[in-house]
């Protein structure tokens, strides 16, 4: 992830505090917010994510915006960002497999779903330009993955822990990261009055449980894409990661007390003990679920197919590790899937490149090995 997804703490915007994490399945809340109270905490976390979904033809006019003016709205403190992902600038590597069952071929073509194993490469990541930034100051987390087939075939995600965007199309994301950063004390109420949907994402940030370990967070590919099978057949899908860990809630004051770096050094220390798996849940949209739109989450009934499991074998840090100088363009996917209607993936993939360009020029401010180490 460069320039995207999702919640951020973003430093150069109102200081936030956030209580609670992460997964969808929420086992206890906390008591709800007031409505406002929570939407401007929030607003403070989404400005870094509205940027990179803003740019995408058809929304906008090239001299109003542009990938660069995109990238550039992402802050951190001082140079801390140089030779760093724009958005998503804190994360840890991971290697692994994917081993599929065979079941995935009833949606998509796609070899990645023959049943095997197959090489996966991914990050743990946390929605903040800011790749010094505390953990427990952070509310929303993510993965990047990226799975490799024989033949030279990839299908490369970009997933979070919240069950839907908070906005619904990057115009709005856009009018969301002018109003997080104005002076204005009624700008996000403002925003807020013209974009009803961000309650729900308010609702969710302030209630949903926080969690220890990046191994008990469920992360959501939350746009659409479209699986084609064997026959022929088109499917709309979104998939999402589910934790074989059973996650536990942390209270917030808890987390802090952890330390700056605990998410890494907890998952660091679980995969050295053991391989950590994620269960890879296909859903299939019926007719008429919004596809352009994720910020609507489609009703729980509809189909589900267990494609295969995600299995983490080795923690790699990543300054020197295997994902640094790659992105997770959500656009780069296999014969038998493709992008939908919805238009943030290629949003997001503009943004990716600028940010991947700006941070590779940068290299000697973020070098591979720290001072003083050894190669």
């Amino acid at each position: 992830m460069e320039g995207f997804h999702g919640v951020i703490a973003h430093p150069s915007r109102r200081t936030l505090t956030l209580s609670k994490e992460s997964r969808m399945p929420q086992s206890r809340r906390s008591p709800a917010r007031p409505l406002f109270g929570s939407l401007a905490v929030i607003a403070v976390l989404i400005g870094g994510g509205a940027a990179a979904f803003a740019y995408t033809a058809g929304w906008f006019s090239p001299k109003r915006l542009t990938p660069d003016r995109m990238v550039d709205a992402f802050k951190a403190p001082g140079d801390s960002a140089l030779g760093h992902r724009r958005n998503h600038a804190k994360g840890i590597c991971f290697t692994g497999v994917f081993e599929a069952n065979g079941a995935g071929l009833a949606l998509s073509q796609a070899q990645v779903f023959s049943r095997g194993q197959y090489p996966a490469l991914g990050r743990f990541n946390l929605g903040t330009p800011n790749p010094n930034a505390a953990d427990a100051t952070v509310r929303v987390r993510g993965m990047g993955l990226r799975i490799s087939t024989p033949g030279g075939q990839e299908w490369r995600a970009a997933m979070i822990d919240p069950p839907f965007f908070p906005v619904a199309t990057p115009q709005a994301f856009y009018e969301l990261l002018i109003a997080s950063g104005s002076k204005d004390p009624d700008a996000m109420k403002t925003f807020v009055a013209a974009h009803p949907e961000f309650a729900a994402f308010g609702a969710w940030a302030g209630t949903a449980p926080w969690t220890g370990s990046y191994a008990e967070d469920r992360y959501n590919s939350l746009n659409t894409f479209i699986f084609t099978d064997g026959s022929g057949a088109d499917h709309a899908v979104r998939w999402s990661l589910l934790p074989a860990t059973q996650p536990v809630p942390v209270p917030h004051d808890d987390l802090v007390k952890r330390g700056t770096d605990f998410l890494e050094q907890e998952i660091a220390a679980r995969v050295h003990a053991g391989p950590v798996r994620w269960t890879m849940m296909v859903t299939v949209a019926n007719p008429g679920d919004p596809t352009a739109d994720p910020s609507k989450a489609w009703p729980e009934d509809r189909r589900t197919v267990e494609v295969g499991t995600l299995i983490v074998q080795q923690i790699e840090a990543e300054r020197d590790g295997p994902c640094r100088d790659i992105t997770f363009d959500p656009t780069v996917l296999p014969p038998g899937m493709r992008t939908s209607d919805d238009p943030f993936p290629a949003a997001r993939s503009a943004a990716y490149a600028k940010s991947y360009d700006r941070r590779t020029a940068e290299a000697k401010d973020y070098p591979r090995f720290a001072a003083g180490a050894k190669p």
